[in-house]
């Protein structure tokens, strides 16, 4: 992917995509960054570009994602963080190969159902938007490994959260959650970050997850002391629960051997 063509048009000052952008299908672009720009829209021309795999689009004002975005099928990111959404047309359902989804700092009120018909979705970035529910059946989005909720306006924990099972990442830092339940039963899950929220004490979660907020540090020391004593204990123990099959394993040789040699004779 690092000698994929790349075209970087970000921070041009534009307000149109060039229309000679969209006569570069001869040069088979992989990747367009068109960041920082203050792009409303882009040419319906856009769509020619079936070999994009990549597509920035980050602080523009877009309101409105372009339906031949839509018809770019072949993308795995879209960046779309930093613009003016409030919503996604069915026709994003079209991106069945999308793998990663930035959609950060808009103006999302409730969650785009939409996102339930990429099949491939695992990185999924929603922060700062104006979240406060998620939908009872997002648990549907089984192959979702990262989530960011951070700086929403969550007051409970999403309950539906203790459902999705391949949840490697969480992040709902800077919302208003007071109590966050036990996340144990979330096995896969690695990086837990609450920090600026007003819990009273952290979450629990199971030993290989790492947490980031108010009381983690004690918390994680906490479990290495205990990790630590359960691993000396086996230390202790192990001299004794080693010695028994290793002799027993010397006497069937010894026993065996002898048992060759009398049949050899």
């Amino acid at each position: 992917e690092s000698g994929d063509p790349v075209l970087d048009l970000s921070y041009r000052k534009f307000k149109r995509l060039p229309s000679r952008v969209c006569d570069l299908m001869h040069l088979q672009i992989k990747k367009l960054y068109v960041c920082g720009n203050s792009l409303r829209t882009l040419p319906d021309s856009i769509s020619q570009l079936q070999g994009l795999r990549i597509l920035a689009l980050d602080f523009n004002k877009i309101e409105d994602v372009p339906l031949a975005v839509c018809d770019l099928t072949n993308l795995t990111r879209l960046y779309l963080g930093s613009n003016r959404l409030m919503s996604f047309p069915p026709e994003l359902s079209n991106l069945h190969n999308l793998r990663c989804l930035w959609m950060e700092s808009n103006y999302f009120q409730r969650f785009p159902r939409v996102l339930y018909d990429l099949p491939n979705l695992k990185s999924l970035q929603m922060g700062d938007n104006r979240l406060k529910t998620l939908p009872p059946d997002l648990w549907r989005m089984e192959a979702l490994r990262g989530l960011w909720l951070y700086g929403n306006r969550f007051d409970t924990f999403p309950k539906v959260l203790l459902r999705m099972k391949s949840l490697e990442i969480l992040d709902l830092d800077r919302n208003k959650i007071s109590e966050i339940p036990s996340l144990k039963r979330l096995r896969a899950l690695r990086l837990f970050s609450y920090d600026h929220n007003p819990v009273k004490e952290p979450p629990i979660v199971g030993e290989d997850a790492i947490l980031v907020g108010e009381g983690a540090a004690e918390f994680l020391e906490v479990r290495e002391a205990r990790k630590e004593r359960r691993r000396k204990a086996a230390e202790k123990e192990s001299p004794a629960t080693l010695d028994t099959p290793v002799q027993l394993m010397i006497n069937t040789n010894t026993s065996n051997n002898q048992s060759l040699g009398r049949n050899s004779v």
